[in-house]
């Protein structure tokens, strides 16, 4: 037995579906693929890559993970959980893609945008239970019923493409905490100003200075200096040779190139970041003095807590719903085999939960 009691029981899915009976203008922009974006904020912020990296171990980690389905017996002292056979839709929500795609975009967009939605496309006929979902892009979603970052429960008006959805065909995911598109918006910004400004130094082939003229009897005029310097780029772009004639010098700006491409401001930022996304600075190859990771084991498990784990419970407790399973059925991610696969079940769990540093860990 497992963490908790692994005892078999039979149940027999629901057999039988229909197709939602949506609305012609629902069904066809649920399914209109091409009309389908994720939004130039969500663009832009995955063009970073500490939130892009972020992103994709979190998203990794729970698109790989298997369902389980279980119910509660009282034992007299405690629960005692009784797994039975899935559901056909825990194997496969979308029988079109696969259940790492369907689960990492979910993720994604808990991650970025707080919320996460699947409408239903077909339901049983003997429960009207849900069979099979789609992802809808959390970008194109609006709520007419709330219009802040901050969600206050489920809503009631859910517009897809500007389309009205019926809320009992949509589930709906809302994320522990506000998406990273809100609360690190001011952090993003600045490393994509900070990475733009490394990039015009990168593309940049002249070695950053200034021409002066240095001895004529009439300085030269402000468009004169400016053609100069516009031809003698011209000339350094084409020929590792230019010519100057003697009243005016080229003087070479000396600084350390460090500075130039921002690296520091540039580290700091990645882990502002970082701690945006709540992933351990380590994990994403930021430096952090003092700190690491003793092993693989460590470090997965440290992505499991600190990182995927509230999302993992939010998809999990969301997909657990009534209007989903009956009463007392609920579905879980099977963290179990996934802690003993990566041999992080021998890690106890305050060994788990040490700050790390180059000291030795407790015993």
């Amino acid at each position: 037995m497992g963490l908790f009691g692994n005892k078999k029981m039979n149940a027999s899915p629901a057999f039988g579906s229909a197709p939602i009976q949506a609305a012609a203008g629902q069904a066809a922009q649920v399914n209109a693929f091409y009309s389908y974006s994720v939004g130039a904020s969500q663009e832009l912020a995955l063009s970073v890559p500490t939130v892009a990296r972020s992103i994709q171990m979190i998203a990794s980690m729970v698109g790989c993970l298997e369902l389980r389905h279980y119910t509660r017996q009282w034992t007299g002292e405690s629960y005692e959980r009784i797994y039975i056979e899935n559901e056909s839709w825990m194997d496969l929500p979308d029988p079109r893609v696969t259940r790492n795609f369907i689960f990492s975009q979910l993720t994604t967009d808990l991650i970025l945008w707080g919320s996460g939605f699947w409408f239903i496309t077909s339901r049983s006929q003997s429960t009207g239970r849900p069979l099979s979902f789609q992802w809808l892009p959390a970008a194109m979603v609006t709520l007419g019923d709330q219009q802040t970052a901050q969600r206050f429960g489920p809503s009631n008006e859910i517009f897809f493409n500007g389309i009205q959805l019926n809320t009992a065909d949509v589930v709906q995911f809302i994320a522990p905490t506000q998406g990273l598109l809100y609360t690190a918006n001011r952090a993003i910004g600045t490393a994509l100003k900070l990475q733009n400004a490394a990039d015009r130094f990168a593309v940049n082939e002249i070695a950053a200075g200034w021409l002066q003229q240095t001895d004529a009897s009439e300085p030269m005029s402000a468009e004169d200096l400016s053609e100069l310097a516009g031809a003698w780029r011209n000339a350094r772009q084409v020929g590792a040779i230019g010519a100057l004639n003697s009243v005016v010098t080229f003087k070479e700006y000396s600084s350390d190139p460090n500075r130039l491409q921002l690296v520091e401001s540039r580290q700091f930022q990645a882990l502002e970041l970082s701690r945006s996304c709540g992933i351990p600075a380590y994990l994403l190859g930021i430096g952090v003095p003092g700190q690491t990771y003793q092993n693989a084991s460590s470090s997965r498990q440290d992505l499991y807590l600190y990182g995927a784990k509230q999302y993992l419970d939010c998809i999990q407790e969301g997909l657990s719903l009534q209007p989903i399973l009956p009463k007392n059925r609920f579905v879980q991610f099977d963290i179990e085999d996934y802690l003993k696969e990566n041999a992080m079940m021998e890690v106890p769990h305050e060994e788990a939960a040490y700050d790390r540093t180059s000291e030795e860990m407790p015993a």
